[in-house]
């Protein structure tokens, strides 16, 4: 799978793992940055960055990591067409695929260890959207705002 992949400065290492850890994985990734370590960063920018290559077509999913996940999926669901979700744990990266379809992950990397977030992504990029149509309805309803 092609993975667009961003973070600001308190997710910075996380999410160099998880270009490792994805890489290692087989999928070809994205990173839009930062590529280098600055406190001074705003996670806005590299939210920005992500979500219009996934909505240009250059990458099926997006992963975001900030320090809480929170500011990473406020910037990323400011656009139409993102559905991007903060997730804790396997079962939420499960349901939030299954149910909303999600297709922007954002981690918090000040509450996930490394393996936690291998694993989350594992979930996440392996379980399917259910198109069930509730789930299929619910989501027409949010494209149409």
């Amino acid at each position: 799978m092609k993975v667009i992949l961003g973070s600001d400065h308190a997710g910075w290492e996380l999410k160099n793992e998880l270009l490792e850890y994805l890489t290692k994985q087989g999928h070809e990734v994205i990173d839009v940055g930062n590529k280098e370590l600055d406190p001074e960063d705003d996670y806005p920018q590299f939210a920005y960055a992500a979500v219009t290559k996934l909505l240009g077509e250059e990458g099926e999913r997006a992963i975001l990591v900030c320090g809480s996940g929170q500011g990473m999926a406020i910037a990323a669901n400011r656009f139409h067409g993102i559905r991007a979700s903060v997730v804790w744990d396997e079962d939420e990266a499960r349901q939030t695929r299954e149910d909303d379809d999600s297709n922007v992950l954002c981690l918090p990397a000040r509450i996930l260890a490394e393996d936690e977030a291998n694993d989350i992504v594992e979930a996440w990029l392996n379980e399917p959207f259910s198109h069930a149509e509730r789930h299929k309805r619910r989501i027409a309803e949010l494209d149409e705002l």
